[in-house]
């Protein structure tokens, strides 16, 4: 079978981000990682083994001087030595393994180094993805007209609507070509006249290099899971905060606030780290909620929200982010993060809800292993060892925290 990933870095760039990050905070931290299918799929006989096959073919990709010149033009915030680092690093297929059980359910664990496992991430999903299309025959009813056509009406209603919006699609995509044609129709559309939007570019690296524009993305929610276990739960977010700010000097500057939901961050987050930070990132809970919860925060702090960037990203489709763009009126400076309405959302195929979730760590290979785990703002996005969940749960349901 053809090999899915043939790109280095057809990855997201906050892999790149947290991984230098890691290399500079915890660099002898071991984790695992745990597939998660929220739909409960069941994989054709025999799917396992073709993951597999691709998985492998991966100890064989490498970076090229053409992507590492692009990052090191556009991600001016990652030092020199990083690309020296990643020029010689090879992914290593034994670090994951790969299960079907008789119903035909995937279990699939990444296990090693985390500056090492971090990047198998994007990988494994966008590679099951692809192949679920596959099998299910998704691929013989593409229109590929049909599909072009769907992406430019779609980003002239996106930059028509004043929308700031970027692709952020790289994990559940159809595939890497359609991921391709989407980028590529989205940045023409761009080009072609003036528009009251904007089109800020693609997490997707390696599209970002092929189609000259930005590479979006700064941090993921396992760097504050992982936190937890270090500095508890009540000062995780401000550890990673500070901690991220003194790796970046102040760049990428984007936080991820909600991995143990938003009153835990909002009741510990200091006016220096608000000023540092350019914006945060909303990805579950209700939008308008959200809003209304920064605004405040920021005018408690005595700063004006107008002067911060809240991106939103919670499985948003077009309608959706124009819906919440008349709502913010301007009272911060909002953009727009989507992806599988982007990257999959073609005529007759059924996106695939899966992930990937750091759910075990140490800081050292001579410490003990603890769980990690994600509770966000969304019930339906909690993951983890179930007791630890509902511990952290009750314990942050105090209102006197």
């Amino acid at each position: 079978m053809r090999p899915i990933i043939t790109h280095f870095t057809d990855n997201d760039l906050y892999t790149f981000t947290c991984q230098y990050y890691i290399l500079s905070t915890y660099p002898r931290a071991e984790v695992e990682y745990t597939f998660f299918d929220r739909n409960g799929q069941v994989y054709p006989e025999g799917f396992a083994g073709q993951l597999r096959e691709q998985l492998d073919h991966m100890s064989e990709v490498t970076i090229t001087d053409e992507e590492v010149d692009f990052l090191r033009r556009r991600c001016i915030f990652l030092p020199l030595w990083y690309f020296t680092f990643l020029r010689g690093y090879r992914f290593n297929p034994r670090e994951v393994t790969v299960e079907q059980d008789a119903e035909g359910h995937l279990d699939i664990k990444v296990r090693g180094k985390w500056f090492s496992t971090i990047m198998w991430e994007m990988p494994i999903l966008s590679c099951i993805s692809e192949l679920m299309h596959m099998h299910r025959g998704d691929f013989e009813r593409y229109d590929a007209v049909l599909e072009e056509r769907k992406a430019r009406e779609k980003s002239e209603k996106i930059f028509g609507a004043g929308l700031v919006f970027g692709d952020m699609g790289t994990r559940r995509r159809f595939s890497f070509a359609h991921h391709d044609m989407v980028v590529r129709t989205m940045k023409e559309v761009y080009s072609s006249r003036e528009w009251p939007g904007k089109f800020t570019g693609t997490s997707n690296v390696w599209l970002a290099m092929k189609y000259d524009c930005s590479a979006l993305g700064t941090m993921s929610h396992q760097l504050i899971s992982f936190e937890e276990n270090v500095s508890g739960v009540f000062e995780c977010n401000f550890n990673v905060m500070k901690k991220f700010s003194d790796v970046y000097d102040g760049d990428n500057g984007i936080y991820l606030y909600d991995c143990f939901g938003d009153e835990v961050f909002f009741s510990n987050l200091s006016k220096r780290m608000a000023m540092m930070y350019k914006g945060l990132r909303v990805d579950s809970g209700n939008e308008e909620e959200q809003t209304e919860k920064i605004i405040a925060k920021y005018r408690q702090l005595g700063i004006d929200p107008a002067t911060k960037q809240v991106c939103y990203s919670n499985g948003l489709n077009v309608d959706r982010a124009i819906e919440i763009h008349k709502y913010v009126d301007g009272r911060v400076q909002d953009s727009y993060g989507v992806g599988t309405f982007l990257t999959c959302d073609v005529t007759g195929a059924e996106p695939m809800n899966i992930v990937v979730k750091l759910t075990r760590g140490r800081i050292t290979e001579s410490r003990e292993w603890h769980d990690c785990v994600k509770l966000s703002c969304n019930l339906s996005k909690t993951l983890g060892n179930p007791e630890k969940c509902a511990y952290l749960t009750k314990l942050l349901s105090n209102p006197q925290f």
